[in-house]
């Protein structure tokens, strides 16, 4: 997919929200979320929420992909590509109209590349246009898409919320009042505590929409969210945030518990364009001091893969690196001190997710028995955008990416908040992303994580598990996370 990586995060917000006494009536679904973001377009904002609420359901691309990860047709019907691989010409659906009643065509998929390919651009994955050419309408229901190289994420990435397909008409208002064609329609947003979508009966498969209304309740902290849950105040919690909890909602006949995997690899990111972690030995005694299995056990009480590099368990290409470096706090207490950074303290900010908190604490106290005074800092998600991911005003933090495809992060050279930047990797990624042949491209991915290990760029933690809690009656969600998006177009709720 991308080389971005969308951020995986949370928005502290107050207990006692005014839940309503009873869950939704029959064909309407009340959904617990952790994070809410501070806009819904996803095509503006790396906040993963937005696509978890707004793609698929909302907006749609040019295609779409399936839970099992397959690219199927959406706005385009089909498509045909060229020899030589470097011209996409999609076929549109018709009769499709936007939300506010404008019509769909070609000069809408124009427009929405072009702005996402701007100089000026604030698309969270600009990158994943940069092997296109040119855009160009063939007709009012043919495109014609010419890349400049090879890509061989570029369906799937078609298919991304970044990619979505929006109109000159309704875009400048799309960060609070999104316009797209999606089968549900924007209702409502309180800020801090719900959003609301309704079905569109003009969508061209409303027949297969089954509930009629969506409301989003946005609880991050793990009491409430379980509070909640339990009072039958909501009908699902598809990121739940308490692991240690799930077994009381196993035991419970009105529950259904549900453990998937995502896309996203939570890692102690080190700001490798600061002192000392320019230095890759000491990047490697951090990596040293750092035990993962401790880690999952006390943040996530088990429920979690460790991963020793950027890549995912479950995917094709997948090494098992995790005992790269073993735990040995001896070895790296001796590591700082031959690197001369015994004694020095560092900040470790993390943003308001239960994950990222807990990891912290026990981070905190492995480094200090290495002889490192970590300071944790909890910072709220604003600051985090800001002044980590923007400024890159931190020493160490912690962070779920959740994007599938995207080790191309580590190509997107020193302006990025990784600070890191490498020839040999760059030449890497530009072999992987441009390899149309899946065992090849496999092998090369393979290639990248053992780089990305040996250099330990990050500490690579674990991957962050699709932990979901549903009351028996809600049918249709997506048990694993193959990308940002959960289609809520086949889930229903019948009570």
């Amino acid at each position: 997919m991308s080389e971005f990586s969308r951020i995986f995060a949370a928005t502290t917000v107050a207990l006692g929200m005014g839940l309503s006494p009873l869950a939704a009536a029959a064909d309407q679904i009340i959904i617990g979320l952790q994070q809410e973001p501070t806009t819904l377009d996803p095509t503006a904002d790396a906040t993963a929420s937005i696509d978890g609420m707004m793609t698929m359901n909302v907006f749609e691309a040019l295609t779409t992909v399936a839970e099992n990860g397959e690219v199927q047709p959406n706005l385009a019907t089909g498509w045909k590509i060229s020899d030589d691989g470097l011209t996409y010409t999609f076929q549109l659906a018709q009769d499709v109209t936007f939300h506010d009643g404008t019509a769909f065509d070609a000069d809408d998929v124009v427009f929405s590349f072009n702005r996402a390919m701007a100089e000026d651009s604030v698309n969270p994955s600009k990158s994943i246009f940069k092997p296109i050419e040119s855009v160009t309408a063939i007709d009012p229901h043919t495109v014609e898409i010419k890349l400049s190289r090879k890509d061989a994420f570029f369906l799937f990435n078609m298919g991304q919320g970044d990619s979505a397909i929006v109109a000159s008409e309704s875009v400048d208002t799309n960060n609070t009042n999104p316009v797209g064609t999606g089968p549900f329609k924007f209702d409502s947003w309180t800020r801090g505590d719900r959003l609301t979508l309704v079905k569109n009966p003009d969508h061209r498969d409303a027949a297969n929409v089954a509930l009629d209304k969506v409301e989003f309740r946005f609880i991050s902290d793990p009491s409430a969210a379980t509070a909640a849950m339990m009072a039958e105040e909501l009908d699902a919690f598809p990121g739940f945030p308490a692991p240690e909890l799930l077994t009381q909602f196993e035991a419970d006949p009105r529950f259904r518990v549900n453990i998937g995997s995502t896309e996203g690899e939570v890692i102690l990111a080190m700001n490798n364009s600061k002192p000392p972690f320019d230095n890759i030995e000491v990047r490697r005694a951090v990596a040293t001091a750092v035990n993962r299995d401790e880690i999952i056990e006390g943040a996530m009480y088990g429920q979690a893969v460790p991963i020793g590099s950027f890549y995912p368990p479950h995917g094709t290409a997948y090494v098992d690196l995790t005992d790269a470096y073993p735990h040995d706090t001896a070895k790296a207490k001796q590591m700082f001190t031959d690197a001369g950074v015994e004694g020095t303290t560092m900040t470790l900010r993390v943003p308001p997710f239960p994950y990222a908190t807990r990891s912290a604490e026990i981070i905190q106290s492995e480094l200090a028995a290495a002889g490192i005074d970590a300071k944790v800092e909890n910072v709220e998600w604003g600051f985090w955008i800001d002044e980590i991911y923007k400024k890159k005003n931190y020493d160490m933090t912690i962070i779920a990416h959740t994007s599938p495809n995207d080790m191309g992060n580590f190509a997107r050279g020193p302006d990025y908040f990784y600070g890191y930047d490498d020839a040999t990797f760059n030449d890497l990624w530009g072999r992987i992303e441009t390899e149309t042949d899946p065992t090849r491209r496999d092998e090369l991915l393979q290639e990248g994580q053992r780089f990305l290990t040996d250099q330990s760029v990050h500490v690579f933690l674990f991957q962050l598990p699709l932990l979901g809690v549903f009351k028996t009656s809600v049918e249709g969600y997506w048990s694993s996370a193959p990308v940002l998006y959960m289609p809520l177009k086949g889930v229903t709720n019948p009570g």
